[in-house]
């Protein structure tokens, strides 16, 4: 039987709601999987399988096992490329290398952060090591390098070349060159250093970005100790409690937890100095400069005039914004009037709340689990022809019994790949939403076949009660719908080369399918597919939806601005060095494109873990929300579930992957060359009110 058709959605359920929830609905049969709690298998009779099906993990020990074979195989695919004359097989042969390290390093480096057996955790840790140092030599292994070049050297075998092909081969070179491949022999050592060196020091900031701070009792009021965690005669404070209602903790709360530590301030100061000095080693005017070539924008120059005309044409909206802050701020404490920076989060919240009444509780019965689910597998199907299928992991299989794997499958094609849901909170789990690719889609030469993309996405919702199943708030739901636009652009991506499959493409288009997802679930045409009562089956009423979508524009330019403020700051930290401290980059910085003062004696950049992954690209958030945002206008407004929409933007955007131009893809949805200030134009006017809901609120 295929994999496509072992539809073992058969889960015993449990709890009393699961009945009454049957006498007035009826679930898809993903639905009901995603809303019946699981129950144990008595299967330790069966053959582990392995972690996601690879035999070897059925034991920490495996890693090695297939460390070792990856090594083996690599060995063998260099002396096979460095003794080959050029052509489209070298190109094969590289993403064959591509694949089989990374088949076992990003399966690795999914466990050494998820799996809860500490054992299985330390064993995936050294295999990232193993791998990332063999990764490190073959980019500065000249031999290996001299074989791509010679084939982007020879015009003649490179017309012979298809376009996809091309472009592979340039990316791998492109990996080489940024590893100093050209350089001579010193120089290319320096290099190799340097990685070695930002290698730890990226260990060190993010690790220490997330440390707790900590100070006296004594030092603060004691009818606030109890809201942090206490360490003999000291409390640690491990967060701005930004939500908070009482001032006061809000004040010393962000006080204490940016307070700076000189020895981070040290790590990235020098994190930052090596950065630039390897960009320019391998012959780029900044860190930025090298980060940023293959993306949307191309030059530093082009996010900052991006940034800039965001913030002169928000500038109005923003200042009404702190204004409005303000004002609200004086109502409940006149005492202390003036707008600081741990205000904003909590008072943009309140005029949320005070202007629409938007409580999350109200929300969370026509969001169970299982309804978004549901949701999700209406709108695939509806778009792209596809389906969410569940199917029951064999022993072994998955790290949780939690875990739901999902076959995707679609109406002609087949199956397309997997998907694995790590959705419910764990103790050591990192409470982070994202998406993990496990595995990429290829066309395997030799056989014929398609390699499945497998993915995880993992969250962490509370789990179901006896009483309930899982019920979201409408912030669960959209992240949901949200990462589930990256696993779609891994499993609609039908690209030849691993290397460039799914998400493995240009920073600033990467999160375009995942925020474009956002806009559906927030359109009532959608959310009404699914949004039922877990109770009663009643459906979510439209005003609820509408001025949920409109309390989001509430405060919404100041909230773009601080997002501005941190793209900006990144830009200027990978930017021409200044010779001024990072604090002093950031008052600047933050006078410029923020508004609220900075507080003495603080150095929020130390808490800036973005600067880690997202090095240079933070302002990717923002100009994929643009593009994501024109698509949505242009292709989906009119019809969010048309059909030949959903296929136009499969072919145009999903299915390249990284193998075509970011900006090109754009065009071809669009039919048109957006510019930057067609972006800027998007984000401003997605903060349009829309006036039908208050004709909405009037009638009710």
């Amino acid at each position: 039987m295929s994999a496509c058709k072992r539809l073992l959605c058969l889960v015993k359920p449990r709890g009393g709601w699961t009945l009454a929830r049957r006498k007035v609905t009826t679930w898809s049969p993903v639905g009901a999987a995603f809303n019946t709690k699981p129950y144990r298998r008595l299967d330790q009779l069966d053959n582990n399988v392995g972690l996601f099906g690879v035999p070897e993990l059925s034991c920490p020990a495996g890693f090695e096992v297939a460390t070792q074979r990856a090594l083996k195989d690599t060995r063998r695919l260099v002396d096979q490329t460095c003794s080959s004359p050029p052509g489209a097989a070298t190109v094969e042969y590289f993403d064959q290398l591509s694949d089989g390290l990374c088949k076992v390093a990003d399966l690795a480096d999914f466990v050494k952060v998820a799996h809860p057996d500490p054992a299985f955790r330390e064993a995936a840790e050294k295999t990232c090591m193993e791998i990332g140092t063999v990764v490190e030599k073959l980019n500065t292994n000249v031999e290996l390098s001299s074989s791509l070049k010679n084939l982007l050297n020879n015009p003649e075998i490179l017309t012979q070349l298809d376009h996809d092909t091309r472009r592979v081969a340039e990316l791998f070179m492109f990996d080489f060159e940024i590893s100093g491949i050209h350089l001579e022999e010193k120089l290319r050592k320096e290099a190799v250093a340097l990685h070695v060196k930002l290698l730890d020091l990226n260990h060190e900031f993010l690790m220490g970005s997330h440390i707790p701070n900590r100070i006296a009792k004594s030092a603060i009021p004691e009818h606030l100790h109890l809201h942090f965690a206490k360490e003999g005669s000291f409390i640690q404070i491990g967060g701005l409690h930004a939500d908070s209602p009482d001032d006061l903790l809000r004040e010393i709360a962000y006080r204490i937890y940016l307070y700076p530590n000189s020895q981070l301030l040290e790590c990235l100061e020098e994190l930052l100095k090596c950065r630039n000095k390897l960009a320019k080693l391998v012959g780029y005017e900044s860190y930025a400069h090298r980060a940023l070539k293959g993306t949307m924008a191309k030059s530093p120059k082009t996010v900052m005039d991006f940034l800039q005309l965001l913030t002169d044409k928000l500038s109005d909206r923003t200042a009404k914004d702190f204004a409005m802050m303000t004002d609200m701020k004086k109502k409940l404490n006149p005492r202390h009037s003036e707008l600081m920076p741990w205000d904003h989060p909590y008072f943009s919240g309140v005029l949320r709340a005070e202007r629409f009444n938007i409580e999350p509780s109200l929300y969370s019965p026509y969001f169970s689990l299982g309804a978004c689910m549901e949701g999700l597998n209406n709108l695939f199907s509806q778009l792209f022809g596809v389906s969410l299928m569940s199917e029951h992991p064999s022993a072994g299989e998955v790290w949780s019994d939690d875990v739901r794997k999902l076959a995707v499958v679609h109406e002609t094609e087949g199956l397309l790949g997997y998907i694995y849901c790590d959705f419910f909170h764990r103790t050591d789990k990192p409470h982070q939403d994202c998406h993990f690719t496990i595995r990429g889609g290829r066309r395997c030469q030799a056989t014929g076949e398609y390699q499945l993309p497998v993915v995880v996405l993992m969250l962490s919702l509370p789990h179901p009660t006896q009483s309930a199943p899982t019920l979201l708030t409408p912030g669960m739901m959209e992240n949901l719908f949200h990462e589930m636009g990256h696993a779609m652009h891994s499993m609609l991506g039908r690209t030849r080369y691993q290397h460039v499959t799914g998400t493995r493409c240009a920073t600033d288009f990467a999160e375009v399918p995942s925020i474009l997802m956002e806009y559906f679930a927030n359109d009532y045409r959608v959310v009404s597919q699914f949004a039922r009562h877990y109770q009663t089956g009643q459906s979510l009423p439209q005003s609820m939806v509408a001025r949920l979508c409109e309390s989001k524009k509430v405060c919404g330019a100041a909230d773009t601005q601080l997002q501005v403020f941190y793209a900006a700051l990144d830009q200027v930290y990978h930017g021409k060095p200044q010779n001024r401290s990072t604090t002093e980059l950031l008052k600047d910085m933050q006078h410029q494109f923020y508004g609220l003062p900075y507080t003495p004696s603080t150095a929020w950049q130390l808490r800036f873990s973005h600067l880690i992954g997202y090095g240079a690209k933070y302002y990717s958030y923002l100009m994929s929300r643009a593009v994501a945002s024109m698509v949505w206008k242009q292709c989906f407004l009119q019809d969010p579930l048309n059909r030949d929409m959903g296929e136009r933007y499969r072919r145009e955007m999903l299915a390249h992957g990284g193998a075509k131009e970011p900006m090109l893809m754009v065009e071809g949805m669009l039919q048109r060359r957006p510019t930057m200030e067609d972006f800027v134009d998007a984000l401003v006017s997605d903060l349009n009110p829309n006036f039908e809901t208050f004709l909405m609120d009037s009638e009710s």
